[in-house]
This record gives structure tokens, C-alpha cells and sequence, in this order.
């Protein structure tokens, strides 16, 4: 962490009102919501496109197109 500029963010904050800080407490705490509800939506649309039949059949599909290359005598690393 940038300890200099959290601290520079604590001594701003010290010198708002309660109300302002208040504010900012539930701003804050909006801003999160909306991020993590926004990474669960993504993260369940992700899970059923992995779950419908005709996206495994594509990557099925696309898997056997590239096989030949998986032969290519090309080290994978670890």
C-alpha cells in the first residue's frame, strides 16, 4: 500500500464535518456494493455461457480443430 497517500486521505478526512463524513462512509459503502454485485452478475453469466451445450460444443469444436497443433513438438512450461 502507498502508506503516504492513505495517510494524506486519513488527515483530509479527519478534517470534514460528521456530516460530510457520514457522506463519504455511505458513498463508500455504495461503491462497493455495486462493484461486487457487478463481479457476481459477471461471474454468473460467465457460469451458464461455460453451461450451455452449445458453447461446450464449440470449444469441443475448436479443441479438435487445434489438436493437430498440440503435436507440434513445442515444449509446454510448466
Amino acid at each position: 500500500m502507498n502508506m503516504p497517500v492513505l495517510t494524506q486521505i486519513q488527515e483530509n478526512i479527519n478534517r470534514l464535518s460528521s456530516n460530510e463524513q457520514l457522506w463519504l462512509i455511505e458513498w463508500l459503502a455504495h461503491r462497493v456494493r455495486e462493484k461486487t454485485s457487478a463481479q457476481s452478475v459477471w461471474a454468473s453469466q460467465l457460469a451458464d455461457m461455460a453451461a450451455d451445450p452449445e458453447i461446450q460444443s464449440e470449444l469441443r469444436k475448436i479443441d479438435a480443430e487445434f489438436a493437430l497443433a498440440e503435436t507440434d513438438g513445442l515444449e509446454t512450461t510448466p
